[in-house]
């Protein structure tokens, strides 16, 4: 996909966000600007912001969600990472989610019905990271909402991750704050 297919892409699941999904409050300024500016967002060198993809994991009775434990952050947090190329951005958050926690059978969540349509787009500053040169900056994380059985193994990439585990839902308060009021929706 070129840099304007991709730019065109993001700009129409933005658009489809805000108008679907988004609270009242959720303007995503700094990332509509980006798109307006024409910002290769696909690409980690971009700054002040760049995508990600991250995978809001729930048991299908919605009492528990899967987190890992961040190496560089060093907090428990949903599964994601920078965007790779997919045909769906949904697509990009489940790989990282598979990588990252070794879960199988992982599927999205009705919720989405089979659309590109982030259950939520959070744009958040993080530290950025020294030793890649890497200055502090944003993230726009598109979050999507997927299912998996808590009885499936998990395997942590040891590389990134030092472990993952299931909590109870309640974590998510602490976690990815908009996703806990909005979960009642799925």
């Amino acid at each position: 996909m070129s840099d304007a297919d991709f730019l065109k892409h993001v700009a129409a699941v933005v658009d489809d966000y805000r108008s679907a999904v988004a609270g009242p409050h959720e303007h995503l300024s700094l990332l509509r600007w980006q798109i307006d500016q024409g910002h290769a967002l696909q690409s980690r060198e971009t700054y002040p912001g760049h995508m990600t993809t991250s995978a809001l994991i729930v048991s299908p009775d919605l009492s528990q969600t899967l987190l890992i434990d961040h190496k560089t952050l060093k907090r428990w947090l949903q599964p994601g990472g920078h965007y790779e190329p997919a045909d769906f951005f949904w697509q990009s958050a489940w790989r990282e989610a598979v990588e990252e926690t070794g879960i199988s059978g992982l599927t999205l969540h009705p919720w989405h019905a089979g659309e590109d349509r982030p259950f939520i787009i959070d744009s958040h500053d993080v530290p950025g990271k020294a030793s890649r040169g890497e200055k502090p900056h944003v993230h726009h994380d598109l979050q999507f909402l997927f299912v998996a059985d808590p009885a499936a193994s998990l395997t942590a990439q040891l590389d990134e991750v030092a472990a993952a585990r299931w909590y109870p839902i309640g974590a998510l308060a602490e976690v990815a704050a908009k996703a806990l009021p909005r979960l009642p929706r799925a």
